[in-house]
């Protein structure tokens, strides 16, 4: 019997990997525990710009998400308009949560 554990720990393990984490969130989700919400509206202009412009703007583009992800995660002024935009660093939100808003923004 101990032997049949022994061998069952490698396999429970990688099932647990496979799994989701339990508080995994979509976009929507995020953006708002994220504080986003604060500067952005998805189709209302706020401080920032609204996101469906930021969609559209970036809409056939290569390599988008990652242009995006970089300007979300190092934040600044100039694109939208004068008003800047704080960094947004890793222990705010994590890449995996960003990388999930800002393909969620990319949808809209």
């Amino acid at each position: 019997m101990k032997k049949i554990i022994i061998k069952m720990i490698p396999v429970a393990f990688v099932g647990m990997m496979a799994m989701p984490a339990a508080h995994a969130a979509d976009g929507a989700t995020l953006f708002q525990e994220a504080g986003c919400a604060a500067c952005h509206q998805v189709d209302k202009k706020r401080m920032g710009p609204m996101f469906k412009d930021v969609a559209a703007k970036y809409k056939g583009q290569e390599g988008a998400e990652e242009q995006l992800f970089n300007k979300v995660r190092a934040g600044g002024a100039g694109n939208w308009g004068n008003i800047p935009m704080p960094p947004n660093p890793p222990e705010r939100v994590s890449d995996e949560e960003l990388h999930t808003i800002v393909k969620w923004i990319l949808t809209l």
